[in-house]
């Protein structure tokens, strides 16, 4: 079992990597192979809905989406981090995610996921609101911890010192790592993915 962690913010191990960190720790420490994604700092376009990935599988703009994705069919589990930027997630992620989120439902379906969001002291909640979005769309099951997946601070070392940001971010890790294994003993009992039925596409402009 594999689970990546994203790291959306353009600083590679400023505060959203110190919470991701914290969570890829308790994986670990459940026997959870993991690996830490950052987006970087080159732009990321955002979608322009031409369709050219569906028909291909890859994205026409060849950048760490393209890269993320070849990663996905061997992955379990995500982790999206991001600072929160104007109450919202870094515009990056959030040109990252359109992307690689768009006519791929059946390749993220059923598997897990969760945001984090890192704040220096507001936004936190509507961030994490807006990451969320893309796995209730896409069949996910979503991982929740003891709180909303937030932490608090300036600096990576503010972070550490907000202990109930940290200790959730541990729950978050273990919680994960339990729904893994349960999935994974589910699938050995012969528990098979529930199949969805044909998207019915409803318009409300006739």
């Amino acid at each position: 079992m594999k689970v990546i962690l994203v790291n959306g913010s353009p600083k590679e191990k400023g505060c959203t990597y110190t919470a991701l960190k914290e969570v890829e720790k308790q994986l670990k420490e459940n026997g959870i192979e993991t690996e830490i994604f950052w987006i970087g700092v080159k732009p990321i376009a955002g979608c322009i809905g031409c369709g050219n990935c569906i028909k291909t599988g890859k994205c026409f703009q060849d950048d760490k989406v393209n890269e993320f994705l070849e990663k996905v069919p061997l992955v379990d589990g995500f982790v999206f981090g991001t600072p929160v930027h104007f109450a919202a997630s870094s515009g990056a992620l959030s040109s990252f995610m359109d992307r690689a989120f768009y006519g791929r439902r059946n390749l993220f379906s059923n598997k897990v996921a969760s945001a984090v969001v890192s704040c220096r002291r507001g936004g936190a909640t509507a961030a994490l609101d807006e990451v969320n979005k893309y796995f209730t769309i896409s069949n996910m099951p979503v991982v929740s911890s003891q709180y909303w997946n937030m932490v608090h601070g300036n600096t990576p070392e503010e972070v550490k010192q907000d202990e109930e940001g940290m200790q959730t971010m541990r729950t978050l890790g273990n919680n994960m790592a339990w729904i893994l294994k349960c999935i994974e003993a589910g699938k050995k009992a012969g528990i098979k993915e529930p199949k969805g039925e044909k998207i019915i596409s409803t318009n409300f402009i006739r």
